[in-house]
């Protein structure tokens, strides 16, 4: 196999695998077929799209994605059970998990509640001292007091705590993998439990609460009552889609795209005051949505009061949003600093241990729950393998697992939790939860590694990096990205392209605060293009460009829209680069 570029082994170490032979003819034949520029076709021929179908895969209709909400199980039930309540004015909780989706579902609610004049009861449990999804003296004081309870994006595996709201009525809105009984509800729609098919298994919480509203307008209208605006809330959706890392498949497409106009608009005074806090001034992406807005809502839950997130999501006054917002940045900082001490000790932990478990693992007395979730993450981006962190305390560990395409991580945990090595354990495919005993640590991690050794073991190109295609400076225009992002949102399962700048002379580089790189690349006879490497100085990167002014590279990584001075350019957001001998 020939190196893209001839580059074997980059400033990263990895192997730069260009287009397969047929996807190539596929793109090209497209493009031809088609009209549309070869760098768009690509991106089309790696989705499957072919040219009949191009032009609305470019331009996605909710109303042509959207799935009948009536093909999950027990949605029928749940959606009858809560127009009985809004019509009969009925006290209405809602429980939720403390992440982004979490937030983002039980604001979504809250807004469909409040538009026909219902105010809910908001509760999402603390992270330290309550843990993850329903308990049992939570449920109990909410049964006391209201006559229904709406758990979202948890409560699949909550038997015992959820008994408890007996006799009042509970319904599950989650997207977690479920187990082999259900806990005894009104009911569970969930498009992960087991009797389900798995077809809407792509969906996020906020995806399945979404399509829950969709019926429950229909039986609102069925009955000749008003009916709240769904498309308004498209913005909530799109938001906990992307954060919770949900593949950009299907419905998820349609619902990111039709959401990024919504919140364009800026009308949520939530969202509006969290993106100024985070200074994004352009039109949000679906990048500014998970690595800008996400990790500041779900600072509160990590290291703050765990309802902060989705209070700033729901509000409505915008005072009181620019507050919230506020302290949810302050939170961010904290969590930054955080993160960054656990970050260095799990690495140090998983570098003397290189090489004995298919799994990266580390665990710490007293690591901040908060954290090990961000920093499970980082470490898979740093080792390309499954990760879990743990933090311990008083004996038990309490950690977070992180996951690689094609390796199912929350069925890995969930087995380990039914075989007794974890005292909990729960989530989906690319994101899982545990709580263990601190001596079953190592045993549980290596059990761990076994189970996931055959999906592993099919794993391809793990120290690859993939090229879409060759571009010049001169090609990356403006126009070329406002359709490139047609082809988009690009996220899970669904990666952006990522193009080759071959033989760039560097005019100059920089660094951005404490860890990013910024640079200016440019052949001979165009203009110049900007760069930054976001977290490059925490790796090999930053560190092997630092000096690179006046030499020459191969430069890898995928492009941007920025603004600056009022006028949108191209930046290439830089992933990896390699000398030209």
């Amino acid at each position: 196999m020939t190196a893209f570029l001839s580059v074997d082994s980059s400033l990263t170490g990895r192997f730069w695998r260009g287009p397969d032979a047929t996807l190539d003819r596929a793109a090209e034949a497209l493009a031809q077929d088609s009209r549309i520029p070869l760098p768009v076709s690509r991106v089309l021929a790696a989705r499957g799209v072919a040219a009949p179908e191009a032009q609305s895969y470019l331009d996605p209709k909710l109303r042509d994605l959207l799935p009948d909400p009536l093909t999950l199980r027990d949605m029928d039930k749940a959606a009858e059970r809560i127009v009985t309540a809004v019509l009969k004015r009925e006290r209405i909780a809602i429980f939720a998990d403390y992440d982004v989706d979490g937030g983002s579902s039980a604001a979504l609610l809250i807004d469909w509640l409040r538009q026909q004049g219902l105010a809910a009861t908001l509760y999402i449990p603390d992270r330290i001292d309550e843990g993850y999804g329903p308990n049992v003296p939570a449920i109990t004081g909410l049964a006391k007091n209201h006559d229904l309870i709406i758990c979202v994006d948890c409560g699949t595996l909550s038997h015992e705590a959820l008994a408890a709201a007996a006799p009042r009525d509970v319904i599950v809105l989650d997207h977690h993998q479920g187990g082999e009984t259900l806990p005894p509800v009104l009911a569970v729609v969930n498009p992960n439990r087991q009797d389900e098919d798995g077809a809407l298994g792509h969906l996020c919480a906020a995806g399945v609460v979404f399509l829950t509203l969709v019926q429950c307008n229909r039986l609102l209208r069925e009955s000749g009552q008003p009916q709240p605006d769904l498309i308004s809330l498209l913005d909530l959706v799109a938001l906990a889609t992307v954060a919770d890392v949900a593949p950009l498949i299907g419905v998820n497409r349609a619902f990111v795209r039709q959401g990024l106009t919504v919140m364009a608009r800026r009308e949520r005074p939530g969202l509006i005051a969290l993106s100024d806090v985070a200074r994004l001034d352009s039109a949000p992406t679906a990048f500014h949505l998970g690595f800008l807005l996400g990790p500041r809502i779900n600072a509160g839950g990590r290291v703050g009061k765990a309802d902060l997130g989705a209070l700033c999501l729901s509000c409505t006054d915008p005072a009181q949003a620019e507050r919230l917002a506020a302290q949810l940045e302050d939170l961010n900082r904290d969590r930054r600093a955080i993160e960054a001490a656990v970050r260095e000790a799990a690495l140090a932990q998983i570098e003397a241990r290189s090489g004995e478990s298919l799994v990266s693992w580390a665990a710490g007395e007293g690591w901040h729950p908060g954290v090990v979730g961000i920093v499970a993450a980082r470490v898979k981006e740093a080792t390309n393998l499954p990760s879990v962190v743990i933090g311990v305390d008083h004996g038990i560990g309490k950690g977070s697992a992180r996951s690689v395409p094609g390796v199912d991580l929350g069925r890995a945990i969930h087995r380990l939790a039914a075989e007794g090595l974890l005292l909990k354990g729960g989530g989906h495919a690319m994101a899982a939860g545990l709580t263990v005993e601190e001596a079953l640590i190592p045993v549980a991690m290596e059990r761990l590694s076994e189970l996931l050794s055959r999906e592993m073991a099919e794993r391809s190109g793990a120290g690859e990096l993939r090229i879409s295609g060759l571009l010049d400076p001169a090609g990356a225009t403006v126009e070329l990205m406002q359709l490139l992002e047609k082809a988009g949102p690009f996220g899970q399962a669904a990666p952006a392209p990522r193009f080759a700048f071959a033989d760039q002379m560097v005019d100059s580089v920089s660094t951005m605060g404490d860890s990013h790189l910024r640079l200016r690349f440019r052949s001979p006879g165009s203009a110049p293009i900007e760069a930054v490497a976001w977290g490059a100085m925490t790796g090999p990167l930053g560190p092997a460009l630092i000096g690179a002014k006046g030499r020459r590279f191969h430069l890898a990584g995928k492009l941007e829209l920025s603004q600056w001075g009022g006028r949108e350019r191209v930046r290439l957001r830089l992933d990896d680069a390699a000398a030209v001998n």
